[in-house]
């Protein structure tokens, strides 16, 4: 596995526009979140990384929701050359986390490319006017060290964008996979 960090976009960065199929066909677009604070997330199946968090992400997204944060994962790697990532296995992985989500297909790579997403897990949180408030890591740990997954810092600033607040501007890269690209 390669380790890729993420591009760190700037701060304050407009929403990329997006309208995108969950593996069922249904499409998902962003101004469906209009006026809501939205956490994209750049995931996958396969990703060693994001099976690292994968359990603790699914349960952070269930707490944020009931608070007011929209959340969606896309999937941007190429499933011809890893079927893992494929639409009916992303079926087979959100009932299995118990992802709650959208998890939807980026087959043309379009979005990635527009959130400039590097790798995966790769995290984009954005306040309810969709200005770039957050992007970085989870938390700290990974899958070669034993420290524990909290989500701390994705959770700093989550809670900094529900309170209204800007979250603190030291923010550290995701490491994880590079994105499959074509």
């Amino acid at each position: 596995m390669s380790l890729t960090p993420s591009h760190m976009t700037e701060l304050d960065s407009p929403l990329p526009a997006f309208r995108l199929p969950d593996p069922h066909g249904a499409e998902v677009d962003s101004e469906q979140f209009r006026d809501t604070p939205l956490l994209v997330a750049f995931i996958c199946n396969h990703c060693p990384f994001v099976k690292h968090i994968a359990d603790a992400f699914a349960d952070f997204t269930r707490e944020y929701g009931d608070r007011g944060l929209a959340v969606v994962a896309i999937n941007s790697n190429d499933f011809a050359t890893h079927p893992a990532d494929s639409p009916e296995r992303m079926v087979e992985e959100a009932q299995a986390r118990g992802y709650d989500f959208p998890y939807l297909v980026d087959e043309t790579q379009e979005v990635a490319r527009a959130f400039q997403a590097a790798c995966t897990p790769d995290f984009f949180l954005y306040d309810c006017h969709h200005r770039l408030a957050y992007r970085g890591q989870f938390d700290d740990s990974r899958p070669s060290k034993e420290t524990p997954v909290t989500g701390k810092d994705l959770r700093a600033a989550a809670d900094a964008v529900l309170a209204g607040q800007a979250p603190d501007a030291k923010q550290m890269p995701s490491m994880g996979c590079n994105i499959k690209w074509k």
